[in-house]
């Protein structure tokens, strides 16, 4: 999905009912991660926050370069 695998970064924070996720990626791979009008970061934050539902957590989810 990304050129630079080496630069993607997932950092995690968690509270009881709550995880948020800070997903970091090189700037020329921006593009690629948010894709046409957001839909490639929408299908991220859908699956992450389906995954989160079977444990009773919301999730917040972040991409910054």
């Amino acid at each position: 999905m990304v050129d630079h695998s080496d630069q993607v970064l997932v950092i995690q924070s968690e509270t009881e009912k709550s995880v948020h996720l800070q997903l970091k990626v090189a700037p020329e791979d921006m593009g690629k991660v948010i894709g046409k009008q957001g839909k490639i970061a929408n299908a991220i934050r859908t699956l992450v926050k389906a995954a989160a539902v079977k444990d009773g957590r919301r999730v917040h989810m972040d991409i910054d370069q």
